[in-house]
């Protein structure tokens, strides 16, 4: 889940955090000792806990109550208004750097970790009180920095500034550019009319995707099935379905129920049905709203001198236009459509066999793939249950990453929290002994507690007014289960997995060094932040990590780490043309309905489907855009992100790494080149100065057909 929106858009963006809503995350411990040892001495007496305050660079505040928490979104919405109302203040003959331009990056620093103490603890207290509290706080400081980045007076002294053209140090100068482009992409240099517009259409874009996500929220459309036509779902699935007044079964259009069905249900008609429905969920209103929506983000586009409302969306991030973007995604789709035709062939043979000679249909997709699976792949996989306990888990993705990055972790213990199951780690660089960074751990489900696996950004690591270079501080919460008695706390794969992705966020963060605030933390192009997760997740299918963070059922046979780890990969990489080019379908038609002139959405996607997904039509009567929430909210006109950052991290991985998964000379320069810059410098020329060249699609397209058993 990647959750944190461009400054440009909600103003100084108050929690920065990230993960991935398909994802879970996986959990945390040493192998070493149990937390209650680690909290007393030997003696049996309590050792005196720490307070945050006491540490060394941590000056995060996380034991506000409510009514704390109000006085000091008071203080910084007061700290911040005063700030702006003296850079307005300034006479445009007399602006400097030291008037206007520095007191705008101090303050950034200075009220970032203040901002964060106040917001994500609605995401961890165990009071609903300081939750709501912090909420509210995120709501009025979201709405405070918004009006800051609008104001016309400021805007006025800082383009002074620029247009003077002194000669700055380059981060400078980047800084000085994001806060020109921040108040422009705000509608400033608008004219008053223009601007009346400007935010006219803002608010109804708004409202109007609000109201998209709503519609698909209170959906309470059902079907009704007989138990026969539910042929193939597991029977605790069928146990758990509500039967209506004439005896069938209930099946509801929300994802725990469609997901079963379409992956295991035997009958074709049932799942053709299924598939139909919870494709047109809300499709005449929500159409009508998307668009509206295409039309009004097309308007406020163009009052700001674009074309589109794709290359206003586009240009901050790599890829810079819309047109690369879908160049991008052509290019990806064309050199996956052989692999993906013979994959498609074997779902055919596979209907074929099993429901004779009938036309294979969308419906079909994710059931012939999951009967593929377990062909394949699930019968290698269980012949060895492997456990991944979660001390193992922690311990082994700090001893890869340590190694591989040249860090050093150290737990602090016995320091003082928000709830006793949170620990807290430092992060030093062993050669110069310099504490470089702090990150919690949060790991373990409660009642009250956000439901999503996301890292949050809690301290930046930038320069403060003082001239002092702040401590970064990152915060990882997941939802691992509750340990039960003395048995130890067991994760899934896909848990494991999700933390090594996610705890590649927490490194990003702590080993960033940008000067600014702005550019440090998880603050920086969305299609280049998920680019090192992506990248350092490819770790967990290596034998080297698994042998680290795993061990065997002992009732079970014992292959080595190596087969399974390729049996995972096999798994992983099991029909990826197909599924690659699902996903390009969709992100094309983002690009092209946010591009073109007015289009029909329904006919772009009755044309598109069977041109990208190798003739399977588009389910009559559907619009999968009507039901698809990243087209209405948070994901517009950048759908391709995910896999723009997929692509170039199999790049970085197959020139670095493939040869040596544990080369500490590419680590330790992935670190530098890549990590420590941050949001301070292009994205593409840190990808392009580490690579020593331009990222290429090649990596990825080898990849994927290279792994494809039907070659």
């Amino acid at each position: 889940m990647q959750q944190s929106r461009e400054a440009g858009k909600r103003g100084m963006r108050v929690v920065t955090f990230t993960g991935v809503a398909a994802l879970v995350l996986a959990g945390l411990h040493f192998v070493l000792s149990t937390l209650n040892d680690r909290r007393t001495k030997s003696n049996g007496s309590r050792i005196r806990r720490k307070k945050i305050s006491d540490l060394r660079g941590l000056n995060i505040q996380i034991y506000l109550s409510a009514s704390q928490i109000h006085k000091q979104v008071d203080k910084i919405i007061l700290r911040s208004t005063e700030t702006y109302d003296l850079i307005a203040s300034i006479p445009i003959d007399k602006v400097t750097f030291s008037s206007a331009i520095s007191p705008l990056a101090s303050l950034e620093a200075d009220l970032f970790p203040l901002v964060q103490s106040c917001i994500f603890l609605r995401m961890v207290s165990t009071c609903d009180d300081i939750r709501q509290a912090s909420a509210d706080a995120e709501r009025m400081l979201d709405s405070h920095f918004l009006t800051c980045r609008k104001r016309e007076d400021v805007y006025r002294v800082i383009s002074a500034y620029r247009d003077r053209r002194e000669e700055v140090a380059p981060e400078v100068q980047r800084f000085i550019d994001c806060l020109i482009k921040d108040f422009e992409r705000n509608g400033v240099a608008l004219n008053s009319d223009k601007r009346k517009e400007f935010d006219n259409l803002r608010s109804k874009i708004d409202d109007l995707s609000l109201l998209f996500i709503k519609n698909l929220t209170l959906d309470d459309s059902f079907l009704q099935f007989g138990e026969s036509e539910l042929r193939g779902l597991p029977p605790q699935f069928i146990k758990s379905l509500d039967v209506v007044e004439n005896g069938k079964l209930k099946i509801t259009l929300r994802s725990h129920h469609i997901s079963p069905i379409l992956e295991h249900c035997k009958v074709g008609s049932t799942r053709k049905c299924v598939a139909v429905a919870h494709g047109t969920r809300c499709g005449k209103a929500n159409t009508a709203i998307l668009e509206k929506l295409v039309r009004l983000r097309k308007k406020m586009a163009q009052l700001l001198g674009y074309s589109c409302f794709a290359d206003y969306i586009v240009e901050p991030r790599m890829a810079r236009t819309s047109t690369r973007v879908l160049e991008f995604l052509e290019d990806i789709s064309c050199h996956l459509t052989e692999m993906a035709m013979r994959e498609l062939n074997v779902l055919k043979d596979l209907k074929k066999n099993e429901e004779g000679d009938f036309p294979f249909g969308a419906e079909d997709l994710r059931y012939y793939m999951k009967r593929a699976e377990e062909k394949m792949i699930d019968a290698e996989l269980q012949t060895a249950k492997f456990l991944f306990p979660v001390d193992m888990v922690l311990s082994g993705v700090l001893k890869t990453f340590q190694e591989l990055l040249h860090l050093e972790f150290e737990e602090v213990l016995d320091v003082d929290t928000w709830h006793d199951a949170v620990r807290l780690f430092a992060v030093m660089d062993p050669s110069s002994n310099e504490l470089m960074g702090y990150f919690f751990l949060d790991m373990f489900s409660r009642e009250g507690k956000y439901s999503q696996t996301c890292v949050v950004a809690v301290q930046d690591g930038s320069m403060s007014s003082g001239g002092i270079n702040q401590t970064p501080v990152a915060l990882l919460i997941s939802q691992f289960p509750k340990q039960e008695d003395d048995s130890p706390v067991l994760l899934q794969f896909s848990e494991v997995l999700n933390f090594f992705h996610e705890f590649g966020h927490v490194l990003q963060h702590i080993c960033n060094r940008a000067t600014f605030s702005r550019f440090s933390g998880l603050r920086m192009e969305v299609d280049f932040l998920e680019i090192p997760s992506q990248m350092l997740e490819k770790w967990c299918y290596e034998s080297i990590c698994m042998k680290q963070i795993s061990g065997y059922d002992q009732d079970t046979v014992k292959p080595s780490k190596e087969e399974w780890c390729c049996s995972l990969r096999r798994r992983r990489d099991l029909f990826l043309g197909l599924k690659v080019k699902e996903e390009v379908l969709f992100c094309i038609v983002d690009q092209i309905i946010h591009s073109s002139e007015e289009i029909d959405i329904e006919k772009l996607l009755k044309h598109l489907h069977p041109k990208v997904l190798l003739g399977i039509p588009l389910l009559e009567g559907t619009n999968p855009a009507a039901c698809f929430p990243r087209f209405a909210i948070g994901y517009e006109a950048t759908c391709y992100s995910h896999l723009w950052s997929e692509v170039v991290a199999a790049d970085i991985y197959a020139s670095k790494f493939q040869e040596d998964i544990m080369n500490q000379r590419a680590g330790l320069q992935f670190r530098n080149k890549v990590l420590s810059p941050g949001g301070s410098r292009d994205p593409m020329l840190i990808i392009q100065e580490y690579l020593g060249r331009e990222p290429s699609i090649q990596a990825f397209i080898m990849s994927k057909t290279m792994s494809s058993p039907w070659q």
